[in-house]
């Protein structure tokens, strides 16, 4: 398997997964009451962990690899918007997800997940279409 199709792969996986997420994952913990939310979300987190963070990984290391190899503005851009995926990712939805954790949130925090999510759902579309160019010339 090529290393574009590998990326296209990763890429497609994420984009359909942060899709999910910000359609139905977030806006469901609005419905959850406070003590269904913190047994759900123990389970989602440590669920959805297994499934991101190896993605997450790989095409970290895909477009690092690709910047580095071929250090074309195509190239260099993307990772530009995998490392703003991580830094949005860690800066904003770690602590939201562990005010939610620690039942430290607010109506205001739920939120926010979703509001904010529509950031990363953005970033991941226009990198799946920017892979899907690229393959296809």
């Amino acid at each position: 398997m090529s290393l574009s199709i590998l990326k296209l792969l990763i890429d497609f996986g994420l984009v359909i997964l942060i899709w999910m997420i910000q359609l139905m994952v977030y806006p469901s913990f609005k419905y959850f009451s406070n003590d269904e939310l913190l047994n759900w979300h123990k389970k989602y987190t440590f669920r959805i962990a297994c499934i991101v963070i190896p993605l997450m990984f790989a095409q970290l290391i895909i477009y690092t690899f690709q910047a580095y190899t071929f250090q074309t503005t195509y190239h260099v851009l993307g990772l530009l918007i995998v490392l703003l995926l991580w830094i949005i990712t860690f800066w904003q939805f770690v602590p939201l997800h562990k005010a939610i954790s620690n039942n430290t949130y607010t109506n205001k925090s739920l939120h926010d997940l979703v509001r904010k999510n529509w950031d990363r759902t953005g970033l991941w579309t226009v990198l799946f279409i920017l892979g899907v160019i690229e393959f296809m010339y």
